[in-house]
């Protein structure tokens, strides 16, 4: 019985160091692509953003149109 208890034990410690190892050498190996990648095609520049024009009268009639449609949605669920 001892001898079929360590030989588990022995399967169970080689089995979750290979999991172990094997793990590790995705992480390096999938930080090494990371890089290559990187160097290869960088990400591009952002652009810079334009300044957004003043809040024009008409927006402010755009949001109140907005609210109103909005709310006559929600009024119409709720009434369901």
């Amino acid at each position: 019985m001892e001898n079929l208890m360590s030989e588990g034990l022995n399967l169970m410690v080689f089995g979750m160091g290979f999991v172990f190892v094997f793990l590790t050498l995705l992480v390096f190996a999938t930080n090494g692509m990371s890089a290559v990648v990187s160097k290869i095609a960088p990400d591009p520049e952002p652009k810079a953003k334009r300044k957004a024009p003043a809040a024009a009268p008409a927006a402010a009639n755009n949001n109140d149109e907005l609210v109103a449609v909005m709310t006559a949605a929600v009024h119409q669920h709720r009434s369901r």
